[in-house]
Parts: C-alpha cells; structure tokens; sequence
C-alpha cells in the first residue's frame, strides 16, 4: 500500500510538473493561466481511472522494468488522448484552442519524466531492499525437477528482492538435502503450521499438474494463512514464446504462446515502421530510379517481382522485389533456391542479390502494413511446407510481421539454407528476436544492418 502511494504521487507529479515545463518552453513564462491549469486537472482525474485500469499499480516485483515502462506509457497515451478529447467537448466557441505545440510537448515531457521517475524509485527500493528491507521470504513446496529449478532460479534472480528461506519435500531425509545453499525445513504436513507462524511471506507450490488432488489439499491447511499463495505450472520444460497470465471472460488463462505486437508495442511497431521506411524511401528514390535502368538494360523482362509469402499470423502476402533472375516458369508450384552459379540469375542480378539491393522495394510492404522493417524474412510458401515439418516451433516466427532484415540476418544466417541445420540456425535467431523484442532492440539490428548486413558472401 505504501509503494502505490508513492507511485500514485510520483506519476501524478510527473504528470502536473510536464504540463507547466511545457508552458514555460512554450510561452517562457511560469504562471499558467486558467484554461490550462484545468486542462492539467482533467489529465491528473483521468489518470486515476485510466492507471488504475491498465494495472499500473499492480505488483511489479519480480518483474522487468521494461515490461512495467511499457505498462505506464499506454497508460499515459490513452490517458492523453482522452484529455484532448475532453478538452475538445469543454472548450467554448470563445475560447482560443490549445496550442499544439504545448500539447505535443506535454505528451513528450510526460513520457520522459513518467520514465525517469519510475525508474529512479526502483533504484531506491533495490537499495532498501538489498540492506534488508521490504524483502519477501518465500517458501517452495517441492516435488520434483520442477520445484528444484523454481529455487536455484529464484536463487539467482537476486534483483527480485524474493528471499527463499527453505522448501518442504515429502521425500525422505537421506534423498534430498540442501538445494543451492536452500535447507529442507519438514515435510509438506508440515507447512501450514511454518506458515501461521509468521516465518514465511509468499507460498511457491511446485507440483506437477497431475497432483491436483493434492494441492487442493495443501490449499485447505492453507486457509488461515495471510501469505500469499503461488501456483507455479509445470510448464517449463515445454518451448515457450511470450508466455504470460491472462483473463478472458473471468477465467483464468497461461498463454504458452503469443505476439509481442499488442497494445501499446503494437502502436510504437507501426510508428517505427511507417516513418522509418517513408525516410528511406525518399532517400533511394534516385537509386531505386537507376536500379530499374539497369534491370532493363541487362534482360528483357519486369522490373519488380512478385512473390506471395506468408505474413504475420501466417497469412499471404505478396512481396515486392527486384527482378534479380531471367524470366522462367517453375511448375507445380515448385520453388527453387537459389545456389551458387545459379545460371537463372542475371549477372546484374548476381550484383543486387549480394548487396540486397534487390530488396529495397519491400519497404513498398512496410508502408502498406504487410512487412515490418525488422522481423523474420519472410520464406517462399513451398518453402514453409516443408521445413514446419523438420523444424520444432517453425511456424511461430510468424506470430510478427516478416522483416527487411533481422537477427538471422545480421548473424549471417541468410542465402541458401541448404541443410535443415542452416535452417534451425535461423528459425532460432527468429524466435530469440521475439521473445526479447523492444524498440531498442530493432534500432540496433537496423544499424547492424547497416553496417554490416547488406554484402553477404552467403546471398547469391
């Protein structure tokens, strides 16, 4: 209760304090007149609904701060886009409207000082909590490799402030001992009386799922206990992808596997997008002009080729390249690699393929919303068929749009996969760049591309 105040306090700070930063680099002056002071109202009485909708202040331990920033951003977006709507409904016909330029930067100094502030009070709580304070000591109920591994990870996630004081086990003394440094404190009918004895803070429950008639169990002795209770699924063996907790129509759900691209990542994914590949578009427009020159000059033929491919959720899409091959006719749906000396390319074709030239007109996709400028490449269709069935968790790289470019690119997994082991590489670069995508992420694997990504020995 005492951190959500805080926290309650610190956004609404960050809040009031970015609308008048804003007014003063705006109209360089310190007191804000009226109708402004009632906008900042408006924006700190929608900010409690709003936060307290998007689970601002639900508990954070344990988790990353990227995952809570990314929380406390969409908040803000919504939250400032319902104040403008406010605004709208309330200003009268009299009134001058707001200058966009105090709204843009209000929209901007938020996000920033949200961030800064956020960030600064996890520092703080590490401190206190590393010397002791505001610790959370946990005990493990343990029936197996699933509760052996839940310790030795809490153990090593030190940052998380959650201190494992022992673990109940039915198995025999002389089978089991101490786990990472974690002693056995009794058996599991043992528990609920170390629980009510105040020694023990959060309940980690590590039996398998098979065992449901005993935790049902555990869970009766269990209810006079204040601590909380955790049900940790036997789901760590299995390959996950963005696994999370969920509710849907107030039943509880484990998504094992699902996209990144939701909310407010979803919305910096398109911005990122859109605006990066209009950029370069207007960049290497002259290129692109010359490039289609000489694909003419050098055989007769389109300029672009069309290819359909599959997208984001595994739907087809139609990529955009250049012709890098001589016009041909492959039948029954067949398609063919490219290999080296492969005499279907031009020797024009050769040039663009090995400096990916010939993909410049994809960021065509990127604008039309079917590509992303970071993400899988995407495969032929025949070519999908057939590794999904040699490849574990192949066709989950479509949970995100394909990409231009990628972490299997930048890692050199790219041309001819002509083994299944080539592919393996890639497909796990691809799932790698899933699970841990951000902003940050993409920009880096953009500059890696730039430097590095565009001549590859491997692209023929």
């Amino acid at each position: 209760m005492v951190v959500e105040a805080v926290l309650r306090t610190l956004d609404w700070l960050a809040i009031a304090m970015a609308g008048w930063l804003a007014f003063m680099l705006r109209f360089d002056a310190a007191v804000m007149p009226g109708p402004f002071q009632r906008a900042m109202i408006i924006a700190l009485l929608v900010s409690i609904g709003v936060f307290g909708r998007c689970s601002v202040y639900r508990a954070w331990r344990g988790e990353t701060l990227n995952g809570e920033l990314r929380t406390l951003l969409w908040a803000w977006c919504l939250t400032f886009l319902i104040t403008i709507g406010a605004l709208a409904l309330t200003t009268g016909r009299d009134e001058a409207p707001f200058p966009r330029l105090w709204l843009m930067l209000w929209f901007v100094l938020g996000c920033c000082l949200l961030t800064l502030l956020r960030g600064c009070l996890r520092q703080v709580l590490r401190r206190l909590r590393s010397s002791g304070h505001n610790t959370r000591r946990v005990v493990v109920v343990v029936a197996g490799e699933l509760g052996v591994s839940v310790i030795r990870r809490l153990c090593e996630a030190r940052w998380t402030e959650l201190r494992v004081v022992g673990y109940f086990d039915d198995r025999p003394i002389e089978r089991v001992g101490e786990i990472a440094g974690v002693p056995r404190i009794g058996r599991i009918d043992e528990l609920a009386a170390y629980v009510e004895g105040g020694h023990a803070d959060q309940v980690w429950i590590t039996l398998p799922f098979r065992a449901e008639e005993r935790v049902r169990e555990i869970l009766e002795t269990l209810r006079h206990a204040t601590a909380d209770i955790r049900m940790v699924p036997d789901i760590l063996g299995l390959q996950l992808l963005n696994h999370s907790m969920g509710t849907v129509a107030g039943i509880p759900v484990i998504n094992l596997s699902s996209t990144p691209m939701v909310g407010f990542n979803r919305v910096i994914k398109a911005l990122e997008d859109r605006m990066i590949s209009l950029a370069i578009l207007l960049m290497i427009a002259p290129l692109m002009i010359a490039i289609a020159i000489g694909i003419k000059l050098s055989s007769p033929g389109p300029v672009f080729f069309r290819q359909e491919r599959l997208g984001y959720d595994g739907r087809p899409f139609r990529v955009w390249k250049f012709r890098s091959m001589k016009v041909h006719q492959e039948h029954g749906g067949q398609v063919t690699q490219a290999t080296r000396g492969d005499s279907r390319i031009t020797p024009f074709g050769a040039f663009l393929r090995r400096t990916s030239l010939d993909e410049l007109p994809q960021f065509f996709n990127v604008l039309d919303g079917s590509m992303s400028i970071v993400g899988p490449r995407p495969h032929a269709v025949a070519h999908n068929q057939e590794y999904k069935e040699l490849v574990d968790s192949y066709m989950r790289r479509h949970k995100v749009k394909p990409g231009i470019t990628g972490l299997a690119q930048v890692r050199g997994y790219r041309g001819e996969t002509d083994t299944v082991d080539k592919m393996k590489l890639r497909v796990e670069s691809d799932l790698e760049y899933i699970e841990n995508w951000s902003l940050g992420l993409d920009l880096k694997i953009i500059l890696q591309t730039i430097f590095k990504g565009f001549v590859n020995p491997n692209a023929y």
